[in-house]
């Protein structure tokens, strides 16, 4: 069931016995190449040495015959390895007992024939439908084995030691904010035991939590978009791009360019500058950008949006994780299918070992306060609450966030930078691992659109926060991070709309504060629901946050003309801040198309 498996090469497999040996015998093939081809060349130009052999054409054919079969073996070697790891893998995961209970059903059934088991068990397995979960649950674990981007120790010599410091010290910095509220509130950040009546009301109040009170005068949010948006541009690398172009035109030394770094500047200022162009991260450009997202630009849906229904009503009977996210690509996916493809493609199907997480979860929310809850209320308050479009899921959305808190599930999935460093446990934070932001609850609103059924609306959502959104609230170096997307813009905006870009630079307003908050909110709350999710459609169906970037450019783009007539950020903020006409997939389409 594994052979059609895609498998990537993993940096363990030099280090098994098996592998190991393949590996040398390759090694040794190779060199005894080299070495015959040298006393061949040499023996050409002098007297041949006594047991040297010249090799002819059929000792050639020989030898390639002798590499190629160490390649397959060397490739089978691989995949064996492989395919033991991923059977561990799934031996540890929570659907692992109900699916060997299953199979152990198949072997004892009709079906299968002791005298041919294996032959026929694969036939019962492929027949019951068993062998696609198989499959997705493969699918899954190969697409979710995303390594942190630093397991060892953080070096000095790395060249992004400085960013990846930065992220660290943030970690630290918002885990002290969160710290020194508890301090201020007199109350423990891992939350203390409801009282009996608290517990009761919270209990029956459950399906409509907005009439919970809670005081929350004396509460605010630990950091919001603004926040992270300075620190991101308040980075500086080891040495400032800008004073070593500098010193290739005048002979100042370090001393003297700090001294007069301003006039520099000034002398300079035609030289090309991006606020993040000193992190040296790989970005990709508009070409690049329309080679990723070609499948947009095919005009194939020629049976009109009721025949792609009837398609995708096929493709879900299927079952298969893939091509369902090869049919989120086409960006018009029909709205009462989108809940089960995302959940498809995301691997959060609810099975029993879901409702019962779900039940721990709650239970925890009904015996334990802890100051997060306060944080959760009040963020719920201040945006979803005030949202025309968000404002009739509160309710749901308090179930959610409050479990959300809860998750120490999500704490292991997420491998951070702060997770590795030695500091941990001087500023505890919460039991999903990091502390919520200003906003945070517009991440899961969509999502309310889609389910009905809380508990599949939870773990959807929290699969899609832990491969997507948990970058875009850190600084880390991968990337889709929140850095590479900030990056990616920058040089958009500057190498295809300059004079946009140069108008923002006389106003000496940076382009990056206009868009930011959409970029960390992966839009939500900014456009309308509807336009959302078919963008949030194509982050799913392409399995990147680069179209955020390239949206965001998009409508800086089509609203240049008013753009350019304003000369303050307040204004330029009025301008940008009703989305509401905006379509997605036209204005992506028309800018991908264009030469």
């Amino acid at each position: 069931m594994l052979e059609r498996v895609d498998v990537k090469k993993d940096y363990r497999l030099a280090h098994e016995p098996a592998t190991a040996t393949v590996l040398q015998t390759l090694l040794e093939a190779e060199h005894q190449e080299d070495t015959e081809q040298s006393s061949s060349s040499s023996g050409n130009s002098s007297p041949s040495k006594k047991g040297t052999v010249k090799r002819g054409p059929s000792a050639k054919n020989g030898q390639n015959g002798n590499t190629a079969q160490n390649m397959e073996e060397l490739k089978d070697a691989s995949i064996h390895h492989t395919a033991l790891k991923l059977t561990e893998d799934i031996k540890a995961m929570k659907i692992y007992g109900s699916l060997y209970k299953t199979v152990q059903k198949l072997a004892c059934s009709p079906e299968v024939d002791k005298d041919d088991m294996k032959h026929t068990l694969e036939e019962a397995i492929k027949a019951n439908g068993l062998e696609t979960e198989i499959r997705n649950i493969i699918f899954h674990l190969i697409r979710n084995t995303v390594k942190s981007d630093t397991k060892s120790p953080i070096a000095p010599s790395d060249p992004l030691y400085y960013l990846r410091r930065a992220g660290v010290q943030w970690e630290r910095r918002v885990r002290k904010s969160l710290n020194s509220m508890c301090c201020e509130a007199k109350t423990q950040l891992l939350g203390q035991s409801r009282v009996a009546t608290d517990r009761e009301e919270i209990l029956s109040k459950w399906d409509e939590l907005s009439n919970y009170q809670i005081d929350l005068t004396n509460y605010r949010p630990v950091y919001a978009p603004k926040d992270l948006l300075d620190v991101l541009l308040s980075l500086k690398g080891p040495v400032k791009q800008d004073e070593t172009e500098y010193r290739k035109y005048l002979r100042y030394s370090s001393q003297q360019v700090a001294s007069k770094l301003q006039l520099i500047q000034s002398f300079f200022s035609f030289l090309p500058k991006w606020e993040f162009s000193h992190i040296s991260l790989p970005v990709k450009n508009l070409f690049e950008l329309r080679v990723h997202f070609s499948e947009l630009l095919r005009n194939d849906n020629s049976g009109g949006i009721s025949e792609w229904a009837v398609t995708c009503q096929k493709i879900l009977k299927t079952r298969h994780a893939p091509l369902c996210q090869q049919a989120l690509k086409k960006a018009i996916t029909p709205p009462p299918l989108r809940g089960a493809l995302w959940a498809y493609v995301l691997g959060s199907q609810v099975e029993a070992h879901h409702n019962e997480h779900w039940e721990k979860l709650k239970h925890s929310v009904l015996t334990t306060e802890s100051i997060v809850d306060k944080l959760v209320f009040k963020d719920v308050q201040l945006t979803a609450t005030n949202d025309d479009r968000y404002f009739v899921f509160e309710d749901v959305l308090y179930q959610i966030m409050l479990c959300f808190s809860r998750d120490t599930e999500i704490s292991q999935m997420i491998q951070s930078e702060f997770s590795n460093s030695a500091k941990l446990k001087q500023y505890e934070g919460p039991a999903c691992g990091f502390v919520p932001f200003h906003g945070i609850c517009m991440l899961a609103a969509p999502f309310c659109y889609l389910y009905d059924n809380p508990v599949s609306l939870y773990f959807t959502f929290r699969a899609f926060y832990v491969r997507y959104c948990h970058r875009l609230t850190t600084i880390n170096t991968h990337p889709q991070g929140i850095v590479s997307l900030c990056l990616l813009f920058e040089k958009l905006l500057q190498t295809h709309e300059p004079q946009l870009w140069s108008h923002f630079r006389e106003l000496q307003i940076q382009p990056i504060r206009v868009v930011f908050k959409w970029l960390m909110r992966a839009f939500s709350g900014h456009l309308p629901p509807e336009q959302l999710l078919v963008l949030w459609d194509l982050i799913l169906g392409y399995d990147s946050l680069e179209i955020l970037s390239l949206f965001a450019l998009i409508i800086l783009s089509f609203r240049r003309e008013s753009l350019m007539q304003v000369a303050t950020l307040e204004n330029i903020e009025a301008i940008l801040s009703d989305l509401s006409s905006v379509k997605v997939l036209p204005l992506i389409q028309l800018t991908l198309s264009r030469d």
